[in-house]
């Protein structure tokens, strides 16, 4: 008999700032087992009490050096075995990925880096990509089923974002960026919203906070859930829970029999 579990990926855009709206009330209704958060600028003693009823017993937080920026956040009710928080690949110490193993699934939660600021930091995320996915494909090698969710802050096609041809310049959507999640794929992985829902059109992640964006919206699909091909036979649903609100993200989630 095989078990059915939920993981949901949320970049919150502050930990404490969805605490103080009870953006996160909604667990205790849908209960996901994984629930895996980007960008939750706190530290482990500044994350606010009560976000939440559900009790999960693995509780992993991953916290920028700098304070108020980045990090991760992973509860799950399910113990892991181990976990890591990659600093070969997160060499600036931003918080950005926990890794957790499970038997012979690793689960990563990713908040891959934003390349907007300068040419810089657009290189710095070209290596972070192409550092994560030589990590992944050692674990594959090793027998290991791979999981990545996040904010991977690419879109991927045209289909991904309203509007593709005023940002085919912007980093986000830049071509170089875009061949890493054809890589991604090339090497074997899912995008499990595509894999489920096929080519559906205005499905967003992300709205700008600028020009009631959500509203009307104008988003961009940057949130994602990518499986090893191994586990494609289990994987039951893919979605994006786009009424929930409290981020400029919204959440995005994965259903898979184990």
């Amino acid at each position: 008999m095989s078990n059915t579990i939920e993981i949901i990926s949320w970049n919150v855009n502050g930990i404490r700032a969805v605490g103080n709206k009870e953006a996160l009330k909604w667990i205790d209704e849908r209960e996901p087992d994984i629930l895996c958060l980007q960008e939750i600028k706190a530290l482990k003693e500044q994350i606010p009490e009560g976000l939440f009823e559900k009790n999960y017993q693995d509780i992993i937080v991953n916290s920028a050096t700098k304070k108020g920026y980045s990090g991760t956040m992973t509860w799950s009710a399910l113990q892991s075995d181990n976990s890591s928080t990659c600093l070969d690949i997160d060499t600036l110490k931003e918080g950005r990925i926990i890794e957790t193993h499970y038997d012979d699934i690793v689960l990563f939660n990713v908040y891959f880096p934003n390349g907007q600021k300068d040419e810089d930091r657009l290189s710095y995320k070209m290596k972070f990509y192409d550092d994560f996915l030589k990590h992944c494909e050692k674990l594959k090698d090793e027998g290991k089923s791979i999981i990545i969710c996040g904010d991977v802050n690419t879109a991927h096609k045209e289909i991904d974002l309203k509007n593709p041809k005023s940002n085919s310049k912007k980093s986000g959507f830049l071509e170089i960026e875009r061949k890493w999640i054809d890589k991604l794929l090339d090497h074997g992985y899912i995008d499990t919203f595509r894999y489920v829902n096929g080519n559906e059109v205005d499905r967003y992640s992300w709205w700008s906070y600028r020009s009631n964006a959500r509203l009307n919206n104008v988003g961009w699909r940057i949130d994602y859930f990518f499986i090893s091909e191994d586990l494609a036979e289990n994987l039951e649903d893919a979605f994006i829970l786009d009424y929930i609100e409290g981020s400029d993200h919204c959440p995005v989630g994965i259903r898979l029999s184990i």
